[in-house]
C-alpha cells in the first residue's frame, strides 16, 4: 500500500513505523513528551527523559508535579517519541497509550537512579553518572513506570518516498 502512486497525503496510515526502526528508537532516544489528565480533564503534557526496559518505560519526578497525583487519581497516560535531533533524521513519531503507577520504594529508586544516570551521562564518565544518579536520590522522588498498550507509529520517510514516485511519474505537478 505504501509503494502506490498519491495525490494527497489524506490517509497517511500506510505509513507506519517498523519494529526495527521503533527499537532503535526506543534504545536512542532519550526523551519523550509524557500526557496526562488533569483533574478537570484538560489534557497535559512535558518533556522527560525516559528509558524502555522490560517492555516498560521508566521516568522521574519529584512527587509534588501535578502530573504525580494526576497519575494516582487516573493511570491512564500517553507518551510520544519522535526521531527529531536523532542521527537517523527523518519525521518518524511513535505514540503509545499507557498505564502508569507511581513508585516510591528504596529498591526501585536504588536500581533505576543508576540506570537513568548511566542512560544520560555514561559518554562523561563514571563520576558523572555517579554525580546524577545521586542528585535524583532527594527524598521527595519518585519513579514513574508506563506499560504500554495501544501503539501508533508513523514513518514520514515512508511518505516522503511516496511523494518522489508520484512526482517522477508526473502524477504531482506544481504549477
Amino acid at each position: 500500500m505504501a509503494d502506490k502512486l498519491i495525490t494527497n497525503y489524506e490517509d497517511v496510515t500506510v505509513y507506519g513505523l517498523d519494529a526495527d526502526v521503533e527499537t532503535l528508537m526506543l534504545s536512542q532516544q532519550k526523551e519523550l513528551t509524557f500526557c496526562w489528565t488533569t483533574k478537570d480533564g484538560s489534557p497535559m503534557a512535558s518533556i522527560l527523559s525516559y528509558f524502555y526496559a522490560d517492555g516498560k518505560f521508566w521516568m522521574t519526578s519529584a512527587a509534588h508535579r501535578k502530573r504525580v497525583p494526576a497519575i494516582r487519581r487516573d493511570p491512564r497516560v500517553a507518551l510520544v517519541i519522535t526521531s527529531s535531533g536523532m542521527e537517523m533524521g527523518g519525521s518518524r513519531t511513535v505514540t503509545y497509550k499507557g498505564t502508569a503507577r507511581v513508585l516510591d520504594d528504596a529498591d526501585t529508586k536504588k536500581w533505576f537512579y543508576r540506570a537513568l544516570a548511566e542512560r544520560l551521562y555514561e559518554k562523561f564518565g563514571e563520576n558523572r553518572v555517579k554525580e546524577f544518579a545521586m542528585m535524583l536520590d532527594s527524598p521527595d522522588r519518585i519513579i514513574i513506570e508506563v506499560t504500554p498498550g495501544l501503539r501508533v507509529g508513523y514513518d514520514g520517510t515512508k511518505m516522503g518516498a511516496a511523494t518522489t514516485r508520484s512526482r517522477e511519474a508526473g502524477i504531482l505537478k506544481v504549477d
